[in-house]
């Protein structure tokens, strides 16, 4: 190969960047990881556990909030050793498409899960009073639901269902295992058997219905459910803008290849936080214009990078970027 053809593979070039989230051990502050070496080349369309793709995004940027400054001596001071004073990076993005977890990054607060009521509930912005979840049956797994004959008559083929524990005046964070809200105190919860369902991630689509059992469309991002878990209808998502809880994921933001290399931007921590400075702002939609008067409305998010301290050295790092070079690139 010619030494241009070579140089020519140095250029990557992309149309689209992917995002795949995965959830953080809010109770450890434990990152979930990407390894180079093994998650590196990956089907971007059949990420490895546990990084969810969440489809491609646009107006993606990404900004320092680095201060750098040297430390002088001597008479006169002059420079002699440059210092970090302050380290962040701050992430904004759209989601192009609207899903449980892209809903919830962009709200940045507890997302709900609206749950089926009856006629005679009262009226609530996130639903009156639900009918009685159902309980899951041994043999259940992530991508099916066994609730026993008779019991599944309650669901139809292409309803959602939010599976998770009654929440039973436990504090800190809930939510079976990824953590949807933080409870400081029982009775902020409104004695309300259903709350860890209202805010649970196991939410999946019923694809069809056995006699006994509901498979689902996706299998469940929290896993096979938690022994004593309970199935109930979802009608609607929904966010509120406000509140203390702050959604944490891991994040991997990649630039699909179209030529070149791969260039893939780990964030081991990002945690939902408005643009520096703004006390607002972050949390809205995007039009993106089709043809006009028609747009596909997007979902605008806004990220804090927290650090991760590296095993390699006890380094505190904010973000990792890899690069795999096209085959017979240049090195340099």
């Amino acid at each position: 190969m010619s030494p241009s053809s070579q140089r020519a593979s140095m250029v990557p070039i992309s149309r689209t960047i992917r995002a795949y989230f995965a959830p953080v051990n809010r109770e450890q502050e434990s990152a979930a990881i990407f390894d180079p070496a093994r998650h590196g080349a990956f089907d971007l369309d059949a990420p490895p556990a546990p990084w969810l793709d969440l489809g491609c995004i646009d107006a993606f940027e990404r900004r320092s909030l680095e201060d750098a400054d040297v430390l002088r001596t001597g008479s006169p001071s002059v420079p002699s050793l440059p210092y970090r004073r302050a380290c962040g990076v701050h992430i904004e993005c759209d989601f192009r498409n609207w899903g449980k977890l892209q809903m919830a990054l962009a709200c940045g607060s507890q997302h709900i899960n609206v749950l089926a009521s009856d006629s005679n509930s009262d009226i609530d912005p996130l639903g009156g009073t639900p009918l009685s979840g159902l309980a899951i049956l041994p043999g259940s797994t992530q991508s099916e639901i066994v609730l026993g004959a008779g019991a599944v008559n309650s669901f139809q083929p292409g309803d959602l269902i939010a599976v998770d524990l009654d929440y039973q005046q436990q504090v800190g964070y809930v939510g079976n295992p990824i953590a949807g809200a933080y409870v400081r105190d029982p009775a902020d919860v409104r004695r309300d058997p259903d709350f860890i369902r209202r805010i649970t991630f196991n939410v999946g689509r019923v694809a069809l219905r056995t006699a006994t059992s509901l498979v689902l469309a996706q299998p469940l991002i929290g896993g096979t459910p938690a022994a004593g878990a309970s199935a109930q209808k979802v009608i609607a998502f929904a966010d509120r803008e406000g509140g203390s809880f702050l959604q944490e994921w891991s994040a991997l933001f990649i630039f699909q290849e179209d030529a070149g290399g791969r260039i893939c931007l780990y964030y081991p921590r990002l945690v939902t936080s408005p643009p520096p400075g703004q006390v607002a702002g972050s949390y809205r939609e995007s039009r993106i214009e089709i043809a006009m008067p028609i747009s596909a409305i997007a979902l605008h998010a806004s990220f804090i990078a927290l650090p991760r301290t590296d095993t390699l050295d006890g380094e505190s790092i904010l973000c990792y970027r890899s690069y795999f070079p096209a085959p017979q690139a240049a090195v340099y």
